[in-house]
């Protein structure tokens, strides 16, 4: 039999473990239920992979990320390992199969969501399985004070009944010491032996910075430090301006979100990894099992929703463990919104009546009936027709996904994109001499005021209702521009595809769920507000803000935050400053990005000094919006 480090040699060709993964697998092979709290980039899945390469057996992985359960399942495949995955869109009759293949096959993992567990006849099939371990990835899902609650999760639970004497492997990257007792209780873990690798990253330096101006930082930024970066941005229209931005910059730069196919996902992803860019735009649908080691520079250009989150995606910087940098940059109004932005789309009990209600009559599902029928699914149209916010709906369906009552495929992608590429005066040619087609192209063009610079995502749904247009009109408009090369057209048919999992029982359906949905606001609510504490906590070191937040006390402080080296620097003699700002005044009006050129002082020590200046009454700001000193001064 091989040893855990053969196996990782053999297939993984790593000659070492990572900290904490040797132990993780001793106590498994063990047979002892374990939890393991193993931070971004920890190597989560070596934990339960060479274990159940050693072990007689099959298995059993329940993970809610069906992409990377995806991944995973081709990795091993790859190494010539037998590993199947039950993810959605699979016939009844072909999970059979496959279920059949792990009985008979020698299959070594099987790979599933914590929703097949819904359906009793797979947890039957299941129970006759060869199980030689049970693996819960984002274990953190099972407990409802976890960042990703899903109730599906509590029925892994009963596999206990089966399976007791095989080892539970519980893992996290991210949980605060609330949700680590949860999940060990739920989940019914007999005295499992507990691991947890510290938060800390002594070669990350966590930055926040306030400006005015976050996108002439971040080209300060990204010039100081050439090496492979990743920018976040909260939504897909900031990630090809922000791209499209970088790139006029002189940058490489490639961009990454939800919305884009699989095919263009690969290829800006290949751009990036081989290094042909420096830099990924990206939402948050970017980072599921990505592992590049020289990342030097994480930005976040939004205020993330949580520091679960932020940590995770700041954490893909510096994982060579050189010196890396990972930067939050706010301005004054991103905070004064900060809480209208997450709180105000979050759904109450009346608003997720209202939606689910609403999703029945549209589909025309009678009250007791509904269990899985399959509809494809336009948000855009659902929210036009009955004129809810798509951002308020969208949160409200993933709650309803989460909860098991429908399934929600993610092709949420942008239906059509256009560009015009004509100049404007020919356009209006073209409408004096096609009257049919103008009322269509106005609507366009004032809606979207951006159409001649990029390609612009379209609402056809909305254009249809403001023109007072039938929507397949408005499509034949649009392919006509497109045959004349007016515009240029981008139409995908990706509509979502919806599946209803129970019967209709309207208000007793949401009753169910409803303390959930309480449970999760306010929970995002505390979220939210630890967020805006580590940004506007001036008087502590970052690193120890952020740890205290998961739970860790440490006494020193890490020295390479941006507070610690605001701590740390020489004393600004702010009259020298203030008397080089008016002297370079007193030549010419300058802005404050010209002023802290000229005068070689920070930014923050400009900015500072401008201040005092203006309230003393020194200098103005003129109608050209520069610094201008005042005319009894000169």
């Amino acid at each position: 039999m091989l040893t855990p480090l053969e196996i990782l040699q053999k297939y993984w060709k790593h000659d070492a473990f990572r900290d904490l993964q040797e132990e993780i697998i001793a106590s498994v092979l063990k047979g002892q239920d374990t939890f393991a709290l193993l931070p971004t980039g920890g190597g989560k899945s070596i934990t339960f992979q060479v274990p159940a390469l050693i072990m007689d057996g099959i298995c059993l992985v329940i993970s809610p990320l069906v992409a990377l359960m995806k991944d995973q399942v081709t990795n091993l495949q790859n190494l010539g390992i037998k590993a199947i995955a039950l993810t959605g869109g699979i016939r009844q009759e072909e999970i059979i199969d496959l279920l059949d293949n792990c009985e008979f096959g020698n299959y070594k993992f099987l790979y599933l969501s914590p929703e097949r567990l819904q359906n009793d006849w797979i947890l039957e099939r299941i129970k006759n399985l060869p199980i030689n371990l049970i693996a819960i990835d984002e274990a953190h899902c099972v407990s409802q004070w976890g960042h990703d609650f899903r109730p599906s999760y509590l029925k892994i639970s009963l596999l206990k009944n089966h399976f007791n004497k095989v080892p539970f492997l519980a893992l996290t990257a991210s949980a605060t010491h609330r949700v680590k007792e949860d999940v060990i209780a739920q989940l019914k873990l007999d005295n499992p032996v507990v691991f947890t690798k510290s938060f800390a990253r002594e070669n990350l330096a966590y930055m926040v910075f306030t400006t005015e101006d976050k996108l002439h930082l971040m080209q300060q930024i990204l010039t100081k430090n050439p090496q492979s970066s990743i920018i976040y941005v909260t939504n897909r229209k900031a990630c090809t301006d922000i791209s499209r931005h970088l790139e006029s910059l002189g940058f490489s730069a490639t961009y990454y979100h939800g919305g884009l196919s699989l095919k263009d996902k690969e290829n800006h992803m290949n751009l990036w990894m081989n290094d042909k860019v420096q830099i990924m735009v990206a939402t948050n649908a970017f980072g599921m099992g990505i592992d590049k080691p020289t990342v030097k520079t994480v930005i976040h250009l939004h205020i993330p929703p949580n520091l679960e989150n932020y940590y995770q995606e700041a954490g893909r910087a510096g994982r060579n463990g050189e010196k890396a940098f990972a930067i939050l940059l706010t301005n004054p109004s991103d905070i004064i919104h900060a809480e209208s932005q997450f709180l105000s789309v979050l759904s109450d009990k009346a608003f997720l009546n209202l939606v689910f209600l609403k999703l029945c009559n549209y589909f025309q599902i009678a009250y007791g009936e509904g269990i899985d029928e399959k509809f494809s699914f336009n948000i855009n149209h659902f929210c036009t027709k009955y004129s809810f916010s798509v951002l308020k709906v969208y949160n409200t369906l993933q709650f309803l996904d989460r909860q098991g009552i429908i399934s929600l495929s993610q092709e949420f992608s942008e239906k059509i994109t256009l560009q015009f590429i004509i100049p404007s005066k020919e356009v209006i040619r073209y409408m004096s001499l096609n009257e049919q087609d103008e009322e269509v192209i106005l609507t366009i063009l004032r809606t979207n005021p951006g159409v001649y610079e990029s390609q612009t995502v379209i609402n056809v749904t909305l254009i249809a209702k403001k023109s007072n247009t039938e929507e397949k009109k408005v499509l034949a408009i649009l392919h006509k521009l497109h045959e004349k090369n007016i515009i240029e057209l981008n139409a995908k048919n990706n509509d979502a595809t919806l599946t209803f999992n129970e019967v209709r029982e309207d208000d007793k359906t949401i009753n169910r769920v409803s303390k959930y949905l309480e449970a999760q606001n306010k929970l995002k609510t505390e979220q939210l507000q630890a967020v805006l504490h580590y940004i506007k906590e001036e008087k502590k070191c970052k690193n120890k803000l952020l740890l205290s937040y998961f739970g860790e006390t440490i006494s020193t402080e890490c020295g390479v935050c941006s507070f610690c080296i605001s701590k740390n620097k020489t004393k600004t003699n702010f009259d020298l400053v203030s008397d080089k700002i008016l002297g370079l005044l007193k030549i010419q009006d300058l802005n404050s990005r010209d002023i802290q050129k000229l005068s070689k002082h920070t930014k923050d020590d400009v900015i500072f000094v401008l201040q005092n200046l203006l309230e003393n009454d020194a200098i103005v700001i003129n109608s050209n919006n520069l610094y201008s000193i005042k005319n009894s001064l000169k």
